[in-house]
Formats: C-alpha cells, structure tokens, sequence
C-alpha cells in the first residue's frame, strides 16, 4: 500500500512531497518524491484528556464519531463510570473499546469517590488501583482531584501516587488555581500535568515547576483562547485535550478544528501538531505511530493545514475512515447499570424558611467554577424559585439509594419557565435538577428515574427526555443520534430562557465538588475551598 502527498514531517520540521508505503500495520519506508497531490499526511491526533462517558456515548459509538475528526487516539480517564459502577464500570470501557480500532489508552481512576461528602455507585481502594496499575492498558493515575489530600498527607492519596511511581506510570493532575507554597508541594508528590488551567500567569507557575500543560477546549471548559500563547514560549511543554465534549460538538469536530484554528492564527506548524501527537506520545509512552519508518501506521490525510477537514484516517495500517464513510462496524454489548432510587414528591422538595439569608450559588457560563452570594431569601414561609431576580432551585437527588434530595438555590441559569434535569451530575452522578416550579422540577427528575438515567426537560405541558441506559451517563446509539436529541433538548431550555451556552454541560458541573467555590452534591451545599458541607441558611 503506497499513500502520496505533502508530508508533514514533525519530526525534522519539514513539509515535502513523499509516497509512503505501509504494510502489515507498519510504515516500511518514507521516500521524498518529485510531486505529490496538494493533501498533507500527518501523524493521526490524540486527545491527550477526555471522558469518553461525557460525550453520552460508548466507546464503540465515541470511535465511529472520532475517527471522521482525524482522532487516532485518546487518553482516556474513566473516572464517570467507575463513579457509577466502580471496577465492573472501568472493565466495561475496557472491553467496549476493544471492539473498535481507534486506540483508547485509559487511566485508573484515582479519586473515586472524589469526596466522602456525597454518594456514589463505586469505590476505588489502594488495592483496586494496584491491579489496575499492573495492566498494560492503564497508562497513568487519572487526575489527582483530592488536591487537600496529597498537600495534607492523607496516607490513602500518597499510597495511590507511590503504586503509580513504583511501576513508573506518569501521574494527572487537576489543581485549579492552586498556586505558591501548596503547589509546589503539590508537584513534588510526582504530579505531572494539569488540565485546569485558565490564565497564563497560573499556566506558567505550574510550567516553572515541570508540570505540562493540558490545554482544554471542550463543551463547557474552553481555555484555547486564554493559553494559545503558550505555543510561543513552552511548546514542548503542551498537550491539547477536550476533558469533557458533548455528542453535539464531537459530531462537528474534534482535536483537528483546534489545530487549524491555532495554525491559521500564525502558531507554529510543528509546534501545534507536537501537542497532539508527540509530547503525549512521550509523555504517557503510547503505542502509537508517529509518521517514521518501522512505527506503528497511524497517519491522516488532510486537505490543508488551516480548516484540518480529514479526507483520510488511518490506524494501524487500517484506513477506518475514506470518502466520508467509516470503513468499520461496531457490535454494541448489552447496558450496564446502577440505578436504584424512587420517585420525589413535592414535599421532598419543599424549604421552610429558617432565616433571613441564604447562601446561593452563583454559576459562571463557560467556565467550571462558581461563586458563593448570599441573598435575602424572601418574606414566604416556604421559598421557591424567584424568576425575576434569578434566583432559582437545584436539587441533587441520590439515584444509588432513596435518600431524601438536597435542595439550595442557585443564580446565572436565567430560567423563566420549566425545569431541566440530568443524571450526568459530575462526579458522582446523581439526578441534578433547576427549575421554576415544584411541578416541572418533579416531572422533570421523574421522568429520569423512569429512564433509569439521562436528560430530561418539563414545561408543564411538553415532557421531553433522552434516555442514557448506560450507568445513566452513556449509550450505545450513534453520536448524531444522540447529538440530535441533545440539540433538541439544549434548545428547549434555551426557549424557557436559560442564558447558558451549553445548558445541561454546565448543569452536570454544579455538582462537582472539586471546582471552587461553591457546590450542591446529594448530602448539600459545599464550601470547596473550605472542603466542607455549609447550610443553605447564613445566621
């Protein structure tokens, strides 16, 4: 098999025409010819961070998508479902992905549960991470999110960092805004990358220190813009990830978009397409193929270095994508599930004044962060959602047993009619709900309790909802399928007025109680940066 065209060779920083012959899975040689067709050959791209279970699908249905994007591979952390499903839920990626070529080099999950203050399906222990450790298709520790634990000591967290050094697998961070004395300590405990950050000044302390920087681009976290000038000052220190993207964005575009938004902004060439493929190569010592003679055959074929449209991609010396169709199939398994809680009632989700403040959680659109205000909570005897000051419920109902739900209030959705709910509540994934009324609040969770997972929507007279029957946060159906559905359902709640770009992205991240400042997991509201449960009532 010979492959010709202009060469992008990353490796001696060079475009020039060559023919490329592969056989049996390998490249055998790489020769400069005269002339070649006006299409460029790179090394295939890899997300260097994602949660497959994010984008609502399979790992299956996660290649066919990919593939189309010039992906040839993705670092993967399964921390979602092993959240929900614990071992059993990480065997299932494992397997899932199997059935697929697009390599899939995943993490064991070092922080599940992330927090003791809320419920969820799974536990990961040190002994549990030993045996993931030992197999050869878990490349690192997944993000160290338990930041407090590695700086405090917490025997349980170094144990885990210690089984990861002792076999020489490298260590993920995730350490939004930590800085001066507690990031250096931080850093010394072995971690070595983070996704987290959102300024430069943040990004190059972390640079100072050895630390590579994931810079993310996904659904609700976007940092491209706020990092690109790294690409000027420490190429060598920069991986591009996604960490979360929804089956809207992946059925438009991957990886390959942001190279040539970066490439058409004046980047270096070489320097952008390193990101994607060498320096996670090296970083997380992948299997994969780096465009050289004797390596593994993972190579695209693009049509010009600025739109990065992929008219060819090829893994392992198979083409798996070509004239726009995807040249393999995948057998989708039977659904895996933990999901056991009954119907709410209205009285579940009623509050009593209890005094005169409340603390609210103010959410941020395109970012995972939060703020904490404290507000007036009215003159009622119970309070409800205040449409015009945009002060509105969130619940988070535990779906691993019947426990009564936590109910506080929160600002920045801009909702004013409805409810919209999800059983994608990072990291434990829990049914999280917002909503104006105690009618659509109730049909909207319940309608994800029948499902036994997914989204839903309620305006009182239209009930929508796409079921999610894997562990409640993925599916087997295609991604445009799924990417269809979600569409509809992000432009229902954006028509009840909700201000938010990507509605039920940023809804699932209200309850991750590793992002400052203030959190709603099943058990309450959460102070992060004190790592405490607060109540909803100030005195």
């Amino acid at each position: 098999m010979k492959i010709v065209g202009m060469l992008v060779d990353i490796h001696l920083r060079d475009i020039y025409p060559a023919e490329i012959t592969v056989s049996e899975g390998i490249i055998k040689r790489i020769t400069r010819v005269n002339n070649a067709p006006e299409r460029f050959i790179m090394p295939g791209l890899i997300d260097a961070h994602i949660h497959i279970e994010s984008s609502m699908i399979t790992p299956g249905a996660f290649a066919i998508a990919a593939v189309k994007h010039g992906t040839t591979g993705v670092v993967s952390d399964p921390h979602e479902i092993a959240n929900v499903l614990g071992l059993n839920g990480i065997n299932y990626m494992l397997e899932d992905s199997l059935k697929v070529p697009l390599h899939f080099w995943f993490g064991a999950p070092s922080c599940v549960p992330a927090t003791n203050f809320e419920t969820n399906g799974g536990i990961l222990n040190t002994d549990e991470i030993g045996i993931l450790m030992k197999n050869r298709r878990i490349k690192y520790l997944s993000e160290m999110m338990n930041f407090p634990g590695v700086i405090n000591g917490d025997d349980g967290v170094l144990a885990k960092i210690e089984i990861a050094k002792s076999i020489g697998k490298p260590i993920d961070g995730h350490a939004p805004g930590l800085t001066g004395e507690r990031l250096k300590k931080y850093v010394s405990a072995g971690i070595s990358t983070d996704h987290e950050c959102s300024s430069l000044d943040e990004a190059f302390e972390k640079i100072a220190l050895g630390m590579k920087i994931l810079v993310r681009e996904g659904s609700a976290a976007r940092n491209l813009d706020s990092l690109k000038e790294l690409y000027n000052t420490d190429p060598q220190m920069l991986m591009l990830c996604s960490d979360d993207l929804n089956a809207e964005m992946l059925s438009e575009s991957h990886i390959n978009k942001l190279i040539g938004k970066l490439i058409t902004e004046g980047y270096d060439v070489f320097d952008v397409i390193r990101s994607a493929t060498i320096n996670p190569v090296i970083h997380y010592k992948l299997e994969a193929g780096l465009l050289q003679p004797e390596d593994i055959a993972d190579f695209i074929v693009v049509d010009n270095l600025k739109q990065m449209n992929i008219i060819e991609t090829w893994i392992e010396g198979q083409q798996v994508y070509a004239g726009g169709k995807v040249l393999f199939e995948y057998r989708r398994g039977k659904p895996v599930n933990n999901f056991c809680c009954l119907p709410i009632k209205e009285s579940d989700i009623r509050i009593e004044k209890k005094g005169e403040k409340i603390r609210v959680i103010e959410a941020l659109d395109g970012g995972l962060g939060t703020r904490e205000l404290i507000k007036y909570s009215g003159k009622d005897y119970l309070i409800g959602s205040d449409i015009e000051r945009d002060i509105l419920k969130i619940i988070v109902k535990d779906r691993y047993k019947d426990s009564p739900p936590a109910v506080a209030f929160i600002k920045g959705f801009g909702l004013k009619k409805g409810a919209f709910a999800s059983s994608i509540a990072h990291d434990s994934h829990n049914i999280i709900c917002i909503g104006t009324n105690d009618m659509d609040i109730m049909a909207s969770m319940n309608e994800i309790i029948k499902n036994r997972g997914g989204l839903s929507v309620s305006t009182g007279e239209i009930l929508e909802s796409l079921q999610l029957d894997i562990g409640g946060i993925m599916t087997t159906r295609p991604c445009n399928e799924v990417a269809k559905d979600y569409k509809k359902l992000n432009k229902m709640v954006t028509n009840l007025g909700c201000s938010m770009a990507a509605p039920f992205m940023a809804l699932s991240f209200m309850a991750l109680l590793v992002i400052p400042d203030l959190k709603i997991g099943d058990r309450g509201l959460f102070d992060v940066n004190k790592f405490e449960l607060v109540p909803l009532f100030v005195e």
